[in-house]
């Protein structure tokens, strides 16, 4: 519930920079990233290639980002942030920076270190079924 309405408040929020649902996700790694292949950014937004070929052909669409060439295999494209995504970059930081602190709210740095630390955990738990499934095998339940 708490990443489905942080994600409905980014998306809305975005809007007015003409980015559509979640793409802000992308723009915000390929500027952490210039250079980074499709491949890679995928995997690090946790979506499939073909959900990850799309939203970036929007991007590059909408002149966010734009693929070059890499200089020594002509056949991987990297990915690069354009003057417009690195112009509204500091706003998407802004936005998270006040949901996180917003979220936050009350909580001693000793919970925040704790929920932090519970958090990885998750997320390494849950990078393993993801690993599996994304190779087309069935979770046992």
């Amino acid at each position: 519930m708490i990443a489905r309405a942080l994600d409905s408040i980014s998306n809305i929020e975005f809007k007015e920079f003409d980015l559509t649902k979640g793409q802000y996700l992308y723009v915000v790694r390929i500027c952490e990233q210039p250079g980074i292949i499709q491949e890679k950014l995928a995997d690090i937004i946790k979506v499939d290639r073909t959900t990850a070929a799309r939203a970036i052909a929007k991007l590059e669409n909408n002149n966010f980002i734009e693929k070059r060439e890499d200089d020594t295999n002509k056949k991987i494209k990297k990915l690069y942030p354009t003057n417009k995504a690195l112009a509204i970059y500091p706003s998407i930081l802004n936005e998270h920076n006040h949901s996180e602190k917003t979220a936050l709210t009350g909580f001693s740095q000793k919970e925040i270190d704790q929920i932090a630390t519970a958090l990885e955990k998750m997320r390494k738990n849950i990078e393993k079924d993801w690993e599996y499934v994304k190779k087309g095998k069935k979770r046992q339940y």
